[in-house]
């Protein structure tokens, strides 16, 4: 079951979910949250012609956090007009808010993208939408610009929104994973 916007801010009053910065009223819709992007966002950085570098998460010494600071460079976005993402190019970026889903409350949440992002091309994920119960830290997004024109990110910008699911039960416990309590 879907939370809508009565049930969102119900929730939110409660602290059955937290989000912070509190949302302002024009974040909501029916049945969703709009979050904002971050000031800071990951580019990936490519290897010159003739130089081969291939990652293999099936290793038992794979661990994701020291891949991406060996593959990737962290720009600021607030100190430019923004960041211009070319067609074709992925970028990781932050949400600006902190979610905490306690996992006693049995709601989890999806992130899905703006429709009118979309409509330019602009994917904030590419399989991985799911915010478990339990989940801690700002949402990391996985930004895409599979449209024709480059599109313009601005820290602040309304970005992505958070689809708050109400689960059949309460899981064991909470999300335990790699990214609890992810911030940067």
């Amino acid at each position: 079951m879907i939370l809508t916007d009565r049930e969102i801010k119900i929730a939110l009053d409660t602290k059955t979910i937290i989000v912070e910065p509190t949302p302002k009223d024009d974040a909501f819709s029916s049945t969703s949250l709009d979050l904002t992007l971050d000031k800071e966002i990951s580019t990936f950085t490519h290897e010159p012609s003739g130089i081969e570098k291939i990652i293999d998460p099936s290793s038992a010494n794979y661990k994701y956090d020291d891949v991406a600071r060996s593959i990737s460079n962290t720009v600021d976005i607030s100190t430019t007009p923004g960041y211009i993402l070319k067609p074709a190019i992925l970028v990781l970026g932050w949400t600006t808010e902190y979610v905490d889903l306690k996992y006693n409350a049995r709601i989890a949440a999806r992130v899905e993208g703006k429709s009118s992002l979309a409509r330019l091309g602009l994917c904030v994920h590419l399989t991985a939408p799911t915010i478990h119960a339990g989940f801690k830290g700002r949402v990391r997004l996985e930004i895409i610009n599979q449209g024709p024109l480059p599109i313009r990110l601005s820290a602040g910008m309304k970005v992505c929104q958070l689809i708050f699911e109400q689960t059949l039960g309460t899981p064991n416990r909470g999300y335990q994973g790699q990214f609890l309590n992810q911030n940067s």
